[in-house]
Formats: structure tokens, sequence, C-alpha cells
């Protein structure tokens, strides 16, 4: 069977072409995608080539949030329907290492993530028109919901993961800085899981919209009043506990300043080398934790998607057929319009 794919060759290097799929093996199922998000991962690699010290070393396809409908079967598969709209779970680790042993599969030694080019050879994504995936990856998100809305499974257990790493958000007052995808999902997980207060910083109007529109108290546009953020810098500072979602140092020095004594500051955004105020973090006896990823989050992702529990639909911003998979790209770079932009398949 033939397939089209979107392969990066390197920074800004994008090309549809086709490709072969073979049959599903035992345990294995044959998609027929429907959509696909484009993440900030795959953004900085069409972009430059990488991000930090991940760099883009062979050609790959990109994407690992993803949904589509099950075409075929592999001998012994079962829980499983044509026809039926899954979510694909990108991750696949090994199962043997020490930390999958330890109950940390987050941390796996052999981590297969689709898309991802950590490792060589790089594990290949879901830019693609048919995809073959165990069926263990697979989990069914209803007849409710659109394949669009299932794709933002992946980030949203990004962002239930954070949450997780935070502790109980019940009553708690919170600042999330970055309105991007991962920042407004953290907003709706956030609420979700309880929080009294969320307040979000960011650069652009309308990435701020998106924050209200996903549950935010309110928004702070720091280009425009970076004044009204004082308030909450005042007595050693206000929040609880801090979401930093864009990596950004100003964002950084923001939440250190404006989370109280023995607060906690989540890092979710990532980048290379920043320059931190360690006498303020110390000073205050803050805790800074990193969240990556996620792990049994992703099929609570998906049952509060399905459900519209959380519902996602205000982030998916631009969809374009994978034959404009460049343009795509280049819309999803320009975070004054664009939020979640996704690729679509065939129908």
């Amino acid at each position: 069977m033939q397939t089209r794919l979107a392969r990066l060759y390197g920074q800004k290097d994008l090309k549809v072409e086709e490709g072969t799929v073979a049959a599903p093996r035992e345990g294995e199922v044959l998609l027929k995608m429907a959509a696909a998000g484009i993440c900030g991962s795959d953004l900085h690699y069409y972009q430059d080539g990488g991000f930090g010290p991940i760099r883009v070393r062979e050609p790959i396809i990109p994407g690992h949030e993803a949904a589509g409908h099950v075409e075929m079967l592999g001998p012994g598969v079962s829980g499983l329907a044509i026809g039926q709209l899954v979510a694909v779970n990108p991750s696949r680790p090994c199962g043997k290492c020490r930390f999958c042993r330890e109950g940390l599969a987050i941390h796996c030694l052999d981590m297969q993530f689709m898309g991802s080019a950590m490792r060589l050879p790089h594990a290949q994504g879901m830019f693609r028109d048919y995809l073959v995936v165990p069926a263990t990856q697979c989990l069914p998100a209803g007849d409710t919901v659109g394949a669009g809305e299932a794709a933002c499974s992946e980030p949203l257990a990004v962002c239930l993961h954070a949450i997780a790493r935070a502790g109980d958000l019940g009553g708690k007052r919170m600042l999330v800085t970055g309105a991007g995808p991962i920042g407004v999902l953290v907003v709706a997980a956030a609420r979700h899981a309880g929080a009294a207060e969320i307040v979000v910083t960011d650069l652009t109007d309308a990435a701020l919209e998106r924050a209200t529109a996903m549950g935010a108290s309110r928004t702070i546009n720091m280009a425009k009043d970076a004044g009204a953020f004082a308030v909450f810098e005042a007595e050693k500072g206000q929040f609880d506990i801090a979401f930093e979602c864009s990596a950004a140092a100003p964002a950084i020095r923001n939440a250190i300043a404006a989370v109280r004594p023995r607060g906690m500051i989540v890092q979710v955004g990532v980048s290379g080398d920043i320059t931190v105020p360690l006498n303020a973090l110390v000073g205050k006896e803050l805790h800074w934790i990193g969240s990556q990823r996620f792990d049994r989050e992703f099929a609570e992702a998906v049952r509060l998607i399905s459900s519209r529990a959380i519902d996602v639909r205000p982030i998916i911003s631009h969809t374009f057929p994978i034959t404009e998979a460049a343009e795509a790209f280049e819309r999803a770079g320009d975070r004054a319009i664009a939020c979640k932009v996704q690729l679509t398949f065939l129908t």
C-alpha cells in the first residue's frame, strides 16, 4: 500500500513524498490517519533543526500527536473495531530497563517516542496517510468528538502529568507563563483539578484570549502591560504554584518573583541553557521541579477529551491538508494568530 508522508530533511526542508506501508503483523493495527498536530518540538525541528542538544541528524517524519481510524487489524488483535476512531499514544517504553522495572517508564532507557530526534536512528512519526502501530498504543476516542479533538490527547496528557507533579491544586492560586497550546491546556487541566485562581501571562492577545476560553481567571499581556504583574510580586509573591510553559528567561524570573516562599514552580517549557536568579530561588526556598511528557496520563487525556470534560476545540486554530505541510509549519510559527495547527489526511 502507498502512503503520502511529510519528511523533514533539515532546517526548513520539509517534503511531501510517497512511501509504502506493510500489512499489520501480530498485535499491530493499520490506521487511516485523520488528524495530527504540530507540536513545539516539531516546530523547533523545522525552524531551527532542533532544540538544545537535540538535533535532526537524519531524515525524519515528524508528528507525535495524532488520531486515526482503524483500517485493518493484525492477527491476535482484539478490543478494537474497523472504522473506530483512536488516539495514538506515541510513547513505547521497553518495559525491561531499570526505570521501567521501578515503575518509571517515563524515564525508560530505551524509549521509542514517535517523531523524536533524540536518538539515532530517529523514531519516525505520524505525519502520513497510513500508519502501522502496536494495538496497545491505540485508545478508542468514542463517537462524540472529532479526529482533531482526539489528536489533542497527547498534549493534554503532557499537561495532566505536569498537574500531577504539582500535587493537589484544590483552592490554590496559580500562575501560568506562556499561553501556547501547552500553556492553555495546563489552564484547562488546572481548572478541572480545582484551582481557585489562574492568572496567565503571554506576549500576544490572541494567545491570551484562548487562555480565557480555556478557563483563565485573568490574563496579562506582558508586552503591553507588564506593570500589572507587580501586584503578584508583592510581599514575596502571591501564587502557590506556577506552571512555566514558555522556557523564556524573563518568564522564569517572573515566576520566581511571584510565587510565595516555599511555593512551587513546575517547569514544563524546554530550551537551551538560561540564566536563573538563584539568590531568589534559594532565598524563598522554592520548589522548582521538571515535568516531562507523560505516562498513564494519556488514557486519562483520551477519557477527558472523549467526554468533553475538557473541551479542546478552542485551541485548534488552523488545519491544513498534508499536501500543504510546509505552509502548516509556517503558520504554526506565527504565534500572533496560531495556536494548535493540525494536518489532515485522507477522508
